[in-house]
């Protein structure tokens, strides 16, 4: 069920989201309405994480520019000794 909402923005914001959503071909309710849909599930997801994940993410320090692959094989080499 749809419902109405006032919000109350810069006028230059407005005119820039209208010509952006007229380039999307969609209105601006709908373009909005998407962009809360979208933070609000994305929110949820991380929330989905339990600690015990959360926890051992960052277990392997990659380097910035290594390829996750060779990384994973120099650790595990390191680890179980091969």
């Amino acid at each position: 069920m749809d419902a109405k909402l006032t919000l109350k923005l810069s006028s230059v914001v407005i005119d820039k989201a209208k010509v952006f959503a007229k380039k999307k071909n969609t209105s601006l309710s709908r373009l909005i309405e998407g962009y809360l849909n979208h933070i609000t599930s994305s929110a949820e997801s991380e929330e989905d994480i339990t600690p015990l994940v959360k926890s051992i993410s960052n277990v392997i320090d990659f380097p910035k520019a290594a390829d996750s692959k060779v990384e994973y094989k120099k650790h595990i080499s390191k680890k179980y000794g091969k």
